[in-house]
């Protein structure tokens, strides 16, 4: 359609973006909600399916500023949008324990096979070069940092309730 009816439409292929207002049904709200009930008292273990997969998360809104970077150019691109690195579902486990002030994360966290995706990749990654190289766009959010920051605002919230 850009070509054909001389559009200005970008398309951004955005990798895993993360952020306190992702929904619960995510891996990362389960992980960082769970680990805020746990340190709460209100949850005692909970399960996972496999801790393996890895995948390129990162923070929502940097990938927003991203967005309006690719709106503001002069001429309409698509761009892939990540961090390009990935981190593992069992390192999300940890970072986010490890925020939460708790060592012993294998304690809480269990591996269960109802829970494996048949499906599931082991690795997606993105390769954000070109947005860097055209718009000047990195991320400035860690994965850590995103992380503490999901955890950060689950404790909050479950400390309300």
């Amino acid at each position: 359609y850009r070509e054909a009816y001389d559009l200005y439409a970008c398309s951004g292929i955005l990798f895993n973006h993360e952020g306190e207002n992702r929904g619960h049904e995510f891996v990362t709200r389960k992980i960082t909600s769970s680990l805020a009930r746990i340190k709460l008292g209100k949850l005692q273990r909970f399960s996972l399916g496999s801790l393996d997969p890895r995948r390129d998360w990162g923070y929502a809104g940097d990938y927003v500023e991203a967005m309006w970077l690719m709106l503001q150019q002069d001429v309409a691109d698509d761009y892939v949008i990540a961090t390009g690195k990935t981190h593992s579902v069992r390192d999300l486990v940890a970072t986010a324990f490890a925020a939460g002030g708790i060592k012993n994360w294998e304690d809480y966290v269990s591996s269960s096979p109802d829970l494996l995706r048949p499906a599931d990749i082991a690795s997606l990654v993105g390769d954000p070069t070109k947005a860097k190289e055209q718009l000047g766009w990195v991320p400035e959010t860690s994965f850590e940092e995103l992380i503490a920051m999901m955890v950060e605002h689950d404790l909050k919230q479950e400390s309300k309730g």
